[in-house]
């Protein structure tokens, strides 16, 4: 065993053996007369410094996920789903630079296969439902409830969240679909439609010529992908300027994850990817919780579906980041940090949609 998966196991055991004994604490009131916001006096996670791994009952056993706890507020608190799957909540990072100054509790979270989290080789594991039930486990797990519990979810996380919703949605206080549509087979559409004429003739003929051979592990085809499309409608700045935290995240992607639910394309979901039949348009209407859609004019996805979401759902808003690509924490940040920001807020003091 190595160094780093000695260290690994070692924090486990020792966080199991602390969280077997909590104290009840006063909680400190700071001078507004709400909880300090920065104080850990009364947290069960504070040895870890937030970090907590979770236990979740599965079909083929139990396994612990990673979350990690920043700030604290008792009635503003984000859970946030990456995407992918099979990415990490390192894409997220950037939060660290607004929600703090806005007194916003967030939940960084490795999904169950992730590189944080246990990585388990069953990929019968690797399904929607499945993923829906592991968020319910956390959600109990970390305490949150409908008096305050924001589910965020990007891409894949997106997904997520809207079948969490569609589920659980008795649990939020407010929801936010992040660059995500409501139906694969429409997403396809828009890839194929739209954003393929889009490219170069010369390059994009390169491209679907690995693709019709499947050859979607070639060097050529992967730097054709990223030089091509990634730059332009996934996170829309050059590749030697991306962000560190996105670099590591693709690092620590998990392919088994990935290419069982997306598939082996980069340029749509294709093959025999559980994902690529999904499509909820017809269950939005069921959505009562307040929800925020955010889009990207440049995003992979079509921003019009995106805004149509909020007008299915009972009690949506629209958030366009006119710069941005999928990635839009990115690459079009200040828009996109202050739109949701407005929407926590607004959900929590009660003034959304008014």
């Amino acid at each position: 065993m190595n160094m780093k998966n000695k260290c690994l196991v070692l924090s486990i055991v020792i966080l199991s053996v602390f969280s077997c004994k909590t104290e009840t604490k006063e909680v400190i009131i700071d001078k507004a007369g709400s909880v300090d916001y920065l104080d850990n006096t009364n947290k069960d996670d504070r040895f870890l410094g937030g970090i907590r791994m979770i236990p979740i009952e599965t079909p083929k056993g139990t396994f612990k996920v990673w979350t990690k706890r920043i700030g604290s507020n008792p009635t503003m608190k984000v859970l946030l789903l990456h995407g992918g799957p099979g990415m990490t909540h390192e894409i997220y990072e950037c939060f660290d630079g607004y929600f703090p100054q806005e007194k916003i509790e967030y939940y960084y979270y490795d999904q169950l296969g992730s590189y944080y989290s246990d990585q388990p080789k069953d990929l019968s594991l690797w399904n929607l439902d499945r993923f829906v039930e592991e968020v319910e486990q956390v959600r109990v797990a970390l305490g949150l409830n409908k008096d305050n519990f924001y589910l965020y979810g990007q891409s894949w996380g997106g997904i997520l969240g809207m079948q969490y919703a569609l589920k659980y949605q008795q649990n939020l206080k407010g929801l936010v679909i992040s660059n995500m549509v409501a139906s694969i087979p429409e997403y396809q559409r828009y890839s194929d439609e739209v954003l393929a004429p889009k490219m170069k003739p010369e390059v994009l003929k390169e491209i679907m010529s690995y693709e019709e051979k499947e050859d979607y592990t070639n060097p050529r085809y992967m730097e054709l992908i990223v030089d091509n499309y990634y730059t332009e409608h996934v996170i829309r700045m050059p590749v030697d300027e991306w962000p560190e935290p996105i670099n590591r995240s693709f690092k620590h992607l998990n392919p088994d994850v990935y290419v069982t639910m997306q598939g082996p394309s980069e340029f749509g979901i294709k093959g025999d990817a559980t994902l690529k039949n999904w499509d909820v348009k017809d269950q939005l209407k069921n959505i009562v919780v307040p929800t925020l859609t955010i889009g990207a004019t440049h995003d992979t996805m079509d921003p019009e579906h995106m805004k149509w979401i909020s007008t299915e759902v009972q009690n949506g808003k629209f958030l366009l980041c006119p710069n941005g690509s999928h990635l839009s924490q990115f690459d079009d940040q200040k828009v996109f940090f202050e739109g949701l920001i407005d929407f926590i807020k607004s959900v929590d003091d009660g003034s959304f949609n008014k």
